[in-house]
């Protein structure tokens, strides 16, 4: 028995350990961007030149205007400024400074999720071991702070709905996403209630955000102006095609890498409809779904965001982060449906780091090795988008439940060996 206290105790210092050595790592690469594998300074080039440059602006009291790059909500705004808490580094040291620890806090959260009586440490383990396969891109992007506010959002669910809308709201003012932290939440009580904080949350931040900066919404304007990325589903579609004699090229634009040329609309057009189907099958669940437990709503925000990331325009590599932040939640849980889904997406964010900042310029000139790198890497995604919805919506199914139960019965063993929540019990 005290071998086993003894195993516990030694995990979260084992855990703290290979923290520490695979960021350290990630510094390393960070220092050494210019090497050629690394993308010759094109991964911190962002925050040195990009950021900073919108730091000035957002300095002044104003937010960028007409600006074709910036295509951020209004809470972006103090995520850039933030670097100004430190200011006896440079903003690049800063900026790097601040992701750490917010990466930090999005390993403790799920540490302590994950040590709590019947849950699992592994969320912690996959988040700690599977972003560095990102390289160093993590430490110049701000996704991993966005990141932070979906993963407390969903660990705060059990014991504050407020907490949990109000956190969802902070990250969707940031860069969107976050919101679907919230699909997944129990009808009735604990859905209005983590609504109506992510509301007035949202409301009172926007108020105050417009009171203090002008032009906070002038990125509408350049977001719906985005084409085809050459990395998203429709990007390697017609990165196939120039091998077929399609005629279209490759352009810098709206910050992105994105093709131009015949039916790149067309293609974009039907991103679209792809996504709006998305949203149609995800609100299908919502109404179908009578079984909840304590996993549901994280494993609803994965197979939500999965589902609009392959959907989209755009799949930039950092957004490989926030699937293995909503991942690492999941497997926090031991009701979780989503551990093979967490597996593909783990081998799509290597392939990913392959592709960029590695053999970028193969996807940029969609040679066949660039076409067949993106054609793993968002095969891979599309593959753990459907299992990550086809495992959501069987879950759901009040037949599974019954299932369930009349083998229990069967076996002998106890009809609810794992109480579930309060929150999370729903009426039928």
């Amino acid at each position: 028995m005290s071998a086993l206290r003894k195993h516990h105790r030694h995990r979260p210092l084992a855990l703290a350990a290979a923290w520490l050595a695979t960021r350290a790592l990630m510094l390393w690469l960070l220092a050494h961007d210019e090497l050629a594998p690394l993308g010759r300074g094109g991964v911190s080039r962002e925050v040195g030149h990009l950021y900073f440059r919108w730091y000035g602006t957002l300095s002044q009291g104003a937010f960028p205007v007409g600006d074709r790059l910036w295509q951020y909500p209004p809470g972006a705004g103090p995520v850039l400024l933030a670097p100004a808490l430190l200011p006896m580094l440079t903003y690049f040291t800063a900026f790097v400074a601040l992701t750490l620890a917010a990466d930090a806090v999005i390993t403790v959260a799920l540490a302590r999720a994950g040590g709590r009586t019947g849950r699992s440490l592994r969320g912690a383990v996959l988040w700690t071991l599977a972003l560095p396969l990102l390289l160093h891109l993590p430490l110049a992007r701000y996704d991993v702070e966005v990141t932070a506010f979906a993963v407390i959002s969903l660990l705060t669910l059990s014991r504050s709905t407020r907490a949990c809308g109000a956190f969802a709201a902070m990250g969707a003012l940031v860069k969107v996403w976050p919101a679907l932290a919230l699909i997944g939440t129990p009808r009735g009580r604990t859905t209005r209630e983590a609504w109506t904080s992510a509301v007035i949350t949202a409301v009172a931040l926007l108020a105050l955000l417009a009171a203090v900066f002008s032009n906070p919404f002038d990125f509408l304007r350049q977001q719906g102006g985005r084409g085809v990325q050459i990395e998203s589903l429709g990007g390697t579609v017609l990165g196939f095609a120039r091998h077929a004699g399609w005629p279209g090229t490759v352009r810098y634009q709206y910050g992105a890498m994105e093709f131009v040329g015949p039916y790149v609309s067309l293609v974009a057009a039907l991103s679209l409809a792809l996504t709006v189907a998305a949203f149609g099958l995800l609100l299908l669940w919502r109404v179908r779904a009578r079984h909840w437990t304590a996993a549901t709503p994280y494993d609803a925000a994965l197979a939500a965001v999965l589902l609009f990331t392959v959907t989209s325009r755009v799949i930039s590599p950092q957004y490989m982060v926030w699937l293995l932040g909503l991942a690492a939640v999941c497997l926090t849980s031991r009701h979780t449906t989503q551990r093979p889904v967490a597996a593909l997406i783990v081998a799509a964010t290597a392939v990913s780091a392959v592709a960029y900042p590695g053999l970028y310029g193969e996807v940029i000139h969609s040679t066949w090795t660039g076409c067949l790198l993106m054609l793993a890497r968002n095969g891979l995604l599309a593959t753990a988008a459907v299992l990550s919805f086809a495992r959501l919506w069987r879950s759901g199914l009040p037949a599974l439940l019954t299932e369930v139960t009349d083998r229990a019965k069967m076996d002998g063993s106890p009809r609810n060996p794992h109480p579930i929540p309060a929150v999370f019990r729903t009426r039928h």
